[in-house]
């Protein structure tokens, strides 16, 4: 049953319905939700700040933007963003979207974990960005009614052990290509899990380069 949010509700169109199709029968229930619900507070923070966006792209990089994390798209050595992005980036071009708006969910996605660049992107990097960060870290939580915040989660249930759910998600999808995490928040992931795990280091990298001085 579809849910619709103060006026926000998931594109009822073809391309969609494919969407939703596609990540129910690749993703765990967890992350099908998850992604889900990133596209309600994308939406509601969308509505709320007055921005313009392609609702069907908009699902798009919240329905993909964990692909990344399953077998079935993750790669050896690009970050999981990128494997997402990739995933989206296929599928939409398979699709027939136009170059420019393939690309822009692609960077929507490839983007989504790095903190203070999206939101001076274009709306629809903004946005998914704002709704992964509202799903799992709770920024701007308080920004969205009550009643709200109840109806999406009651559409799209968070589990009972949610954060740590999600944790071990990211752990699973990323845990056999730590260099991925350089630089990243994934690294904190790792370093949670893993007490053999050893971060990059960027000062060491300079140091090490095969530069005299």
């Amino acid at each position: 049953m579809k849910t619709t949010v103060n006026g926000v509700g998931l594109p009822d169109t073809p391309l969609a319905a494919a969407i939703t199709e596609l990540v129910r029968d690749t993703e765990t229930p967890l992350l099908f939700n998850h992604s889900a619900r990133v596209f309600y507070w994308a939406a509601l923070a969308g509505q709320r700040r007055g921005l313009k966006y392609d609702a069907e792209l908009l699902y798009a990089g919240a329905m993909f933007h964990d692909m990344g994390l399953m077998p079935a798209h993750a790669s050896a050595d690009e970050r999981f963003e990128v494997d997402g992005a990739n995933a989206a980036r296929d599928f939409l071009r398979g699709r027939g979207i136009a170059e420019a708006d393939v690309y822009t969910v692609w960077t929507a996605i490839a983007l989504h974990t790095t903190p203070g660049i999206p939101r001076h992107m274009h709306p629809l990097v903004a946005l998914v960005t704002a709704g992964v960060e509202m799903d799992v870290l709770g920024l701007g939580y308080d920004d969205y009614a009550e009643a709200e915040r109840e109806a999406v989660v009651r559409a799209h249930p968070r589990t009972e052990r949610f954060k740590e759910d999600i944790l071990a998600a990211f752990y699973d999808g990323i845990r056999h290509r730590p260099d991925t995490t350089f630089g990243n928040v994934k690294a904190d992931v790792l370093a949670d899990r893993d007490r053999h795990f050893r971060r990059g280091n960027f000062c060491a990298v300079i140091r090490d380069s095969p530069w005299a001085a």
